[in-house]
C-alpha cells in the first residue's frame, strides 16, 4: 500500500520521481498512491512511450484520466493534450499511443452509481468567473465530489478555508503556494477531510483540483 491513509496530508513532487516499469511493454509510472500492485484504487502519472499498448481491461470502480502531454488512444477515439476523460464503473477499453502521451490517472475510485462517461477537451472548453480574478472550468461533478480546472492570475490569493471530504490537487502550470510550502508544476497534493489551508499565486498558475469525495 502507498499513501492510503486519507486522513494524512500527502505531498509528492512528481517531477523528482523516477519512472517505474508496468506490465505492459513501453508502459512507465510514477505511483502517487495505491491499494494494491495491480488492482484497486490507484493514483499515477503514466508515460506510454510511442507505440506502446495495455492489454483490453476492465474498470469495476471506473478511472479517470487527464491527458498532459502526446496523444492517448482507445476504441473512443484519440485524446491529445488537455483531455479530461471518465470511463464509468464496469466500462472496459484497449487503449495504446502511437506518438507516446504522458497521462494523470485515477483508477478505482468512482462512487458505484456515478455511471456518466465524459470526454471533455480542456483546450477548448469555456472559462467561468470564479472567486476574485480566479476561473473556473467545471470537469465533473456527482453528489459531493466536484472536479475542475483553475486558473490563477499572478499575485492571486484566495480566503482560507476548510476542505470538506478532502481536496486533491495537481499543478498543471506556474508555482501552486500556501502557507505550508511552494508546489511547482507537476506537484500532487491530497488533504484530509476538514484540512484547512490559505492558498495564492505569485505567477499564474493553473490547477486540476478534486474535492468532497475522500472518506469522511
Amino acid at each position: 500500500m502507498l499513501n492510503m491513509d486519507f486522513t494524512k496530508k500527502v505531498i509528492i513532487r512528481s517531477q523528482e520521481m523516477d519512472w517505474t516499469t508496468s506490465p505492459a511493454k513501453g508502459v512507465l509510472r510514477k505511483p502517487l498512491a495505491r491499494e494494491e500492485a495491480e488492482r484497486g484504487h490507484a493514483t499515477s502519472i503514466v508515460q506510454y512511450e510511442p507505440g506502446a499498448s495495455f492489454s483490453r481491461h476492465e474498470h469495476p470502480l471506473g478511472e479517470e484520466i487527464l491527458v498532459l502531454e502526446g496523444v492517448f488512444s482507445d476504441e473512443s477515439g484519440d485524446y491529445g493534450p488537455g483531455s479530461y476523460l471518465r470511463n464509468p464503473p464496469g466500462s472496459g477499453h484497449a487503449p495504446f499511443s502511437k506518438e507516446g502521451c504522458v497521462l494523470f490517472v485515477k483508477l478505482h475510485q468512482f462512487n458505484p452509481n456515478d455511471a456518466n462517461t465524459v470526454r471533455i477537451d480542456t483546450r477548448s472548453a469555456p472559462w467561468l468567473p470564479g472567486h476574485g480574478g480566479l476561473e473556473v472550468m467545471p470537469l465533473h461533478e456527482f453528489e459531493h465530489e466536484h472536479v475542475a480546472l483553475v486558473k490563477w492570475p499572478a499575485k492571486e490569493q484566495f480566503q482560507p478555508h476548510r476542505h470538506f471530504g478532502g481536496e486533491e490537487i495537481l499543478v498543471l502550470s506556474g508555482e501552486f503556494c500556501d502557507e505550508h510550502g511552494r508546489y511547482p508544476a507537476g506537484t500532487w497534493l491530497r488533504s484530509p477531510h476538514l484540512s484547512q489551508h490559505h492558498p495564492y499565486v505569485d505567477e499564474e498558475t493553473v490547477i486540476w483540483v478534486k474535492t468532497g469525495y475522500l472518506p469522511l
